[in-house]
């Protein structure tokens, strides 16, 4: 069982270093960017999908100790989509109002009639990170 503990906790580990020296390495060549963000992002995309499955099939080697640790299993999956559809949310929330309140602030400076409709705009983008945390909440209640 220590053997696949410590496979477990190396392999990703070996995957992340080596995917930041080939994009270090890649860019250094090309200069693309955009090509090394992509390289980046399918990495950790790999790590990510290895770590979820990894604990899954180590479970799954004997019936008795899957059906004992699948409550486990699910309670991290559980967390793990609360956190990520939170964390999403807020992100697309600090685009909008990051996009959304420099016109606001804009449209009221010159006319200060516009501010009650500007303020709309702004409240929208905010209200998808509630919307965010909201999911979380029924995922961890549910």
């Amino acid at each position: 069982m220590f053997f696949v503990n410590a496979v477990c906790l190396a392999i990703p580990v070996a995957f992340l270093v080596l995917s930041v020296v080939l994009v270090t390495k890649s860019f250094n060549k090309r200069g693309n960017a955009k090509r090394s963000m992509l390289t980046q992002l399918v990495s950790f995309g790999a790590v990510l999908a290895f770590c979820v499955a990894c604990p899954i099939i180590a479970n799954a080697a004997s019936p008795e100790a899957a059906a004992a640790s699948l409550d486990p299993v699910a309670k991290g999956l559980q967390y793990l989509g609360a956190g990520l559809s939170t964390g999403i949310a807020c992100i697309g929330g600090g685009i909008a109002v990051g996009n959304g309140a420099p016109a606001a602030i804009g449209a009221t400076a010159e006319d200060a009639k516009n501010f009650g409709k500007a303020i709309i705009f702004v409240a929208l983008g905010e209200g998808i990170a509630l919307y965010g945390m909201l999911i979380s909440i029924l995922i961890l209640n549910g």
